[in-house]
């Protein structure tokens, strides 16, 4: 059966949203313009607006309840959602798809305006109207319906049926009432508890970009030009921390989940969320330092106007369709891009117009900023983050101006840098070198420790303490590369000069000590980028003899340098990996419900589906984890490397790094991570050519080979010495129940290997009601199937039936990334640093 209604009542409450957003609009104007109707156009309002969120959050309720029920005749849930997902995953197809995203950006933005509503009463009619403009245009992303007689299309719907989004499937007209029997599911990368978490906080983090420019456009619009900041500022704060937040939350999901070797690739999508980030910091110090400063003031109103487009550009770059060959996190065009730019320019031009009329009436300074003043070092700080900002955008932007090109009847062909890594880090190292520095010589202007040029000895100790750190640094690390020199020299000093401005502040009075500790997790965040990036070094040297291939590219090319640093590994046997014996356990897969990964062997997976038979009793840790015959939950599309890292003390730790066979990305491989105090060993199964060649689970055996033997006698199979070591009676066997009458012979054979490697080999000969049986005993750790074929007893000689395949091999990369827990540490400091700035401006309660 077929759900209508329930699309049907979630369209007319997308409806509702959007009407009463855009009446809402009407009506704070109104209450902005009147003076005797007023209270009562606001009352209005107020009432529009708070069901507007209450229509938002029915809208995303049954949005959820479509794709939680499996509703699959819905395009949306068909498109990204699948019974064998579990809750936590349900929840990440919300915002998988376009307009899910939309919403959960409408959802933040409209709990915001209520708590503006009533935070703020003073600054509420004009900070509202432009709030409520904002959820118009937002809203009529999903609106979902077209203008009769132009057929002009608003929006895209996520009530759409399948059969209104892919008409014309041969489907319909078979059987107008199909509905599949499961989705397409999540994107397997995604299936990721961060991908839970880390858009709502992104989207939060954009959402919050409003409520600066939406007090800036007050403040002009009523001539309140410099009132507007103050009630601003907390938020900008706590914007900032947040959207800082999501984009490293993003960063560690790439560096866990994805195998380029890090967490910050430079990609395109990266950077329209980086970018905006970067731009408000800059605001954020200029209006710490607008009392005292013009030049602050009209810069405050530049970034915070510039922070909040780039948003919305941002959105253009990524859901446009326009960055769809350049970055692999980009959505799909849904024809929404008239839309797009019609949202970015109205603000665009209405904000500079705004801004352009008022500043003829912007307060002007009286003197000229001194190189001793706040003022001077804010301004310069956030010039050198806009540059950054400009260098990222203006790169980024390359398919834009081919596009616009293209829009001129021109051909333009300018491509993105083929090593995007190596163009944006070479000029952003030095911008954050400078920052480093700045931050460090502005902390100590802003708290009155450098008031003259009599004073810059209270900088020495900072200056001492770094250069001997750096020299020292550089002859144990081997650094030789100028510009890594700099970097770290500067950060050095950075650490030092704003961690005695953190002591200093954090004996009178933690909450003025924020932007201190932000100061200090930056330049701490750089040392680790710097070596775990600047020195991560590759560890799994390929000393086997064995070359990968001598025939790919991949991995001949640059004097073999892909063979000489991807390690072969056979099943059970180990290889020396820097301090570790690394050995190859087997493949494992996870079960839904249980934690750790058991043997894939021990497991049918259907075909198919999500599902698989256990073929034994499995127990871990004691705990029965599945009968034999049980079928268990499976995500088939992830097969598990165990590799055991045994140090020289014995002591021994698993990873399970991990392949995909996803059918919407391809081939996807993520790492597992060894994490350690100095440093991450970051190891991902580089080649699986069983998979890779997708044969799968069928192996190609050689011809049956025939042997007789007796106790003591040696066999040469599969490139290993096996000893017939003993022959005897068994009471047991798996798989068999043996009654009085029944027997059992189980024999045993050593096979010895290179490095002292030993292995066992137990085939048995079984006598069953009469009925001989003679099931194959396969090693994969040896790449040997034997069976026991017949006994002598006369002559104590024993006949074996032998075949051999490929050993079980896998290729495996490792990277050590020195230091890395100081990215992670530094960036926790920034953003505690902004949350406590955050709650010192909130201090006092806000005025207009």
């Amino acid at each position: 059966m077929i759900h209508e209604t329930i699309g049907q009542v979630g369209h007319a409450l997308i409806i509702v949203s959007f009407v009463t957003a855009l009446l809402a609009t009407y009506a704070y104007f109104r209450s902005s313009q009147e003076e005797t109707l007023a209270n009562d156009w606001r009352q209005t309002a107020r009432t529009l607006f708070i069901v507007h969120l209450a229509a938002v959050i029915a809208v995303a309720t049954t949005l959820y309840i479509i794709i939680y029920n499996h509703y699959f005749e819905y395009h949306y849930a068909f498109s990204h959602a699948s019974k064998a997902l579990p809750i936590a995953y349900i929840v990440s197809c919300f915002w998988e798809g376009q307009e899910g995203s939309f919403l959960l950006w409408i959802f933040w933005q409209a709990l915001l305006g209520v708590l503006l509503m009533f935070r703020n009463p003073t600054w509420e009619s004009p900070v509202m109207t432009v709030f409520a403009l904002v959820q118009t245009f937002l809203t009529s992303m999903i609106l979902g319906v077209i203008i009769p007689g132009i057929e002009l299309k608003i929006g895209s719907s996520p009530f759409l049926l399948l059969r209104e989004a892919q008409p014309d499937l041969p489907v319909w007209s078979m059987q107008p009432n199909f509905i599949p029997l499961d989705g397409r599911g999540l994107n397997p990368l995604l299936q990721n508890y961060w991908m839970v978490i880390h858009p709502p906080t992104l989207f939060l983090g954009f959402a919050l970009t409003l409520v600066p420019f939406a007090f800036l456009i007050a403040g002009l619009w009523k001539k309140k030009l410099t009132e507007w900041i103050t009630p601003a500022l907390p938020w900008s704060l706590f914007g900032g921390g947040v959207l800082g937040v999501g984009i490293m939350m993003g960063a560690y999901w790439a560096y866990e989940t994805l195998n380029f070797g890090g967490y910050w690739n430079w990609d395109p999508v990266e950077n329209a969320s980086f970018v905006p980030w970067l731009v408000w910091i800059g605001a954020i110090h200029t209006m710490i330092a607008y009392r005292n400063s013009s030049s602050a003031l009209k810069t405050s109103i530049i970034l915070v106007i510039t922070t909040f487009i780039l948003v919305l550009y941002s959105t253009f770059l990524n859901r446009s369709g326009i960055l769809g060959n350049a970055s692999v996190h980009s959505f799909t065009d849904l024809g929404l891009s008239g839309q797009l730019l019609l949202y970015m320019g109205t603000f665009l031009v209405g904000a500079i117009a705004l801004a352009w009329y008022r500043w003829k009436d912007l307060p002007t300074d009286e003197k000229e900023l001194g190189v001793y003043s706040r003022e001077f070092w804010i301004f310069v700080g956030a010039s050198v983050l806009g540059l950054s900002a400009f260098q990222l955008t203006f790169t980024t932007s390359i398919p834009v101006y081919n596009k616009i090109a293209e829009a001129f009847g021109l051909v333009s062909n300018i491509a993105l840098p083929a090593d995007q890594v190596e163009h944006y880090s070479k000029i952003q190292i030095w911008i954050f070198i400078s920052i480093a520095v700045l931050s460090a010589v502005g902390q100590f202007v802003w708290w009155g420790k450098l008031k003259d040029k009599s004073q810059w000895k209270a900088l020495w100790n900072s200056v001492l303490v770094a250069t001997l750190l750096t020299v020292l640094l550089v002859n144990l690390g081997k650094i030789f590369t100028l510009s890594y020199i700099v970097l770290l020299w500067s950060s050095l000093f950075s650490v030092y000069a704003n961690g005695t401005i953190l002591w200093f502040l954090a004996r009178q009075k933690i909450s003025i000590a924020g932007g201190a500790l932000s100061h200090v997790g930056l330049a701490v965040m750089l040392i680790g980028i710097l070596f775990s990036s600047g020195y991560s070094k590759v560890v799994s040297l390929n000393r086997s003899g064995f070359a990968i291939s001598n025939k790919v590219e991949q991995f001949t090319k640059d004097d073999n340098k892909e063979n000489k640093e991807n390690l072969p590994l056979w099943l059970g046997q180990g290889a020396q990996m820097q301090d570790y014996l690394v050995t190859y356990k087997g493949r494992k897969i996870a079960l839904r419900g249980k934690a750790g990964y058991y043997n894939k062997k021990d497991f049918e997976i259907i075909e198919g589906d999500f599902h698989a038979v256990a073929l034994k009793d499995v127990v871990a840790n004691g705990e029965s984890i599945a009968k034999k015959g049980d079928t268990v939950i499976v995500e088939p599309e992830n097969n598990y490397y165990e590799l055991e890292f045994k140090n020289a003390e014995g002591k021994a730790v698993s990873l399970f790094p991990r392949w995909q066979v996803n059918p919407k990305m391809g081939t996807a491989i993520s790492p597992d991570i060894k994490h350690a105090f100095s440093h991450d060993i970051y190891t991902y199964v580089s080649l699986d050519p069983r998979l890779a060649a997708e044969a799968g689970e069928e192996k190609q055996w050689s011809q049956t080979v025939n042997s007789t033997v007796m106790v003591g006698d040696t066999l040469f199979l599969n490139d290993f010495v096996a000893v017939l070591k003993e022959v005897s009676r068994i009471t047991k066997l798996e798989g068999f129940e043996l009654g009085v009458n029944d027997a059992a012979v189980q024999a045993n054979f050593l096979v010895l290997g290179k490095n002292d490697q030993r292995f066992e080999l137990k085939p048995t000969f079984v006598i069953k009601d009469g009925m001989v049986a003679m099931p194959a005993y396969e090693s994969e750790e040896t790449g040997i199937k034997i069976k026991f074929t017949t006994i002598n007893p006369k002559t104590q000689q024993f006949s074996f039936a032998v075949n051999t395949t490929q050993q079980d091999l896998i290729i495996i990369k490792a990277l050590e990334k020195p230091y890395i827990n100081l990215v992670w540490i530094g960036s926790i400091m920034i953003f505690i640093g902004l949350f406590i700035a955050t709650f010192r401006r909130t201090e006092k309660p806000i005025a207009s």
